[in-house]
């Protein structure tokens, strides 16, 4: 019997089905401590046009930079009421949004300091492996600039790409505008894992 490998196959579009789950947006939900924010954004494609069958997970420190986590040996208190991951399907015009609050910064290799930020796995049609990146934010320039990771992005122009800019929500919150540009002019700066 001669053996032929089934093909790869891509996310979608049919995770909704089993992954698409509203209420996981909101890593506030369970009255985690911290400064409430918003992230949401576009993921658009190559021509600018929306991905409108994109999921974008999330997972981020608590604000007193704790992943709560095994692995995570720090001695700093876990948020018992914070969740740490989310999950957000994008809509017919490619948008997301999340409310998490505000990181905190935690230790990398070495012993030094990494700027505040979340981790980004994005999942699309088209798409063999997900995609990771972060975000950081934009109005935290001073750790930003002494952050190793950020740091290691040579080109400029691709460090703008993981920088969310801030904004005053309808209801007081801050807001961050974050954009996935999956290719192209604009891209977003993705990491290999």
């Amino acid at each position: 019997m001669k053996l032929i490998p089934t093909g790869s196959q891509t996310v979608g579009p049919y995770f909704a089905i089993g992954l698409d789950r509203p209420e996981w947006s909101d890593l506030t939900r369970g009255g985690a401590a911290g400064d409430k924010i918003r992230i949401e954004g576009r993921v658009l494609d190559g021509d600018g046009a929306p991905v409108n069958d994109a999921l974008v997970e999330i997972w981020q420190a608590n604000a007193a930079g704790k992943y709560n986590h095994p692995d995570d040996a720090q001695d700093k208190k876990i948020d018992p009421k914070f969740i740490g991951f989310g999950r957000a399907a994008t809509d017919r015009e490619g948008r997301y949004r999340f409310t998490t609050i505000r990181p905190g910064p935690v230790p990398g290799r070495g012993n030094t300091l990494q700027a505040p930020h979340i981790n980004v796995a994005l999942f699309a049609r088209g798409v063999l492996k997900q995609m990771v990146t972060r975000i950081y934010f934009a109005d935290h320039a001073v750790a930003n600039d002494a952050d190793p990771v950020l740091g290691k992005i040579a080109d400029a122009k691709s460090r703008q790409t993981l920088l969310a800019k801030p904004g005053k929500g309808k209801d007081g919150i801050t807001t961050y505008q974050f954009d996935v540009i999956l290719q192209g002019k604009g891209e977003t700066a993705f990491f290999e894992i």
